[in-house]
């Protein structure tokens, strides 16, 4: 299948990737729910199957998504190899990021940002990619095992020898990026040209410090997880139990801090502006994260293909700052 994108009228935009040279889709395809749900041990073999991983996929490159993000982890490596399986049956212009730190056996004990894993972990990555190269390659978690110079020089070699086209950060504090970015700076290695972190209306932390630097050094912004795991499409209320396949049902400690009366609230206040301005609540919600200046790429996981249409929607939205300050206040 040859995807032919003059066919199609397409939604999103293309934005500059900091300083790295790569231009990214406003909206990024996450693929963490092929096969397994994120690089949860306990789900490698739940989410989406390799059919329907192709059709989220087919559906993605058609509307001009070119950002596709894994990890090696995701699925047990499932993510990995059916993107590679889709890559070889299909023609799209589609730019890979994979991650590295967390096991993809679920052995704890094989983890970490040390140079022997890092080389040894691209190399499986490539593998199940059924690629020679990746255009982007990110490290998973911050390892306080290892010292940052030799995670550093382990990407740069990767990088000087072509296997790797540029190198970002995932899940970091202000403190840890500035660090790395001394770090490559001091020793003339290369440097993280991206951050991915969590950033929603719900989970604003970036805006202390990260964004900040970013804004200051130059570097993208890929963000994750805009709806904070469904919260922000309207599917969770106070009066109902969580669905059984939802994020909160099969994976729900990363926003158990959520249930509480001032998040039903702030919910209600969000949904009845959402219906005031005529979109979904989850439309809005992405609107409102790539409506910030600072972001590249918003990251969205769907679990069907047809749950990319809020997101495709969502670019169609422009926020003002005073737009952005007045949701975000809806939760406050």
């Amino acid at each position: 299948m040859v995807f032919d994108l003059d066919e199609y009228a397409l939604p999103v935009e293309y934005r500059r990737l900091g300083g790295t040279g790569l231009e990214l889709s406003s909206i990024g395809l996450g693929c963490g729910n092929f096969g397994g749900i994120g690089s949860a041990p306990e789900l490698f073999g739940r989410g989406e199957n390799e059919a329907e991983a192709f059709a989220i996929m087919d559906r993605a490159a058609a509307t001009g998504i070119n950002f596709f993000d894994t990890a090696a982890s995701y699925g047990g490596g499932r993510s990995e190899s059916w993107i590679g399986n889709w890559r070889r049956k299909r023609e799209a212009p589609v730019l890979l990021s994979t991650k590295v730190f967390w096991s993809v056996t679920g052995d704890p004990a094989d983890q970490g940002l040390s140079r022997d894993r890092i080389v040894r972990e691209l190399e499986g990555s490539l593998s199940r990619l059924q690629a020679d190269r990746v255009e982007m390659y990110l490290t998973h978690e911050p390892d306080p095992e290892t010292p940052i110079e030799e995670t550093l020089r382990a990407l740069d070699e990767l990088v000087g020898a072509g296997k790797v086209g540029a190198i970002g950060v995932s899940n970091v504090d202000g403190e840890q990026l500035e660090e790395a970015l001394a770090a490559s700076d001091r020793h003339g290695l290369a440097r993280f040209g991206w951050v991915q972190n969590e950033y929603s209306l719900l989970r604003r932390e970036p805006e202390r410090d990260v964004l900040p630097l970013c804004a200051r050094e130059g570097l993208g912004f890929t963000p994750f997880s805009p709806l904070c795991g469904g919260w922000l499409t309207g599917k969770y209320t106070r009066s109902h139990a969580f669905p059984d396949d939802s994020r909160m049902a099969l994976r729900g400690e990363p926003y158990s801090d959520l249930v509480n009366e001032s998040t039903f609230r702030g919910l209600e206040r969000f949904q009845a502006a959402a219906v005031e301005r005529g979109v979904e609540p989850a439309e809005l919600a992405i609107a409102w994260v790539s409506s910030h200046p600072q972001v590249t790429s918003v990251i969205v996981g769907p679990r069907r293909s047809e749950q990319l249409d809020a997101a495709l929607n969502a670019v169609e939205i422009r926020l003002s700052e005073q737009e952005r300050d007045e949701l975000a206040e809806l939760f406050a």
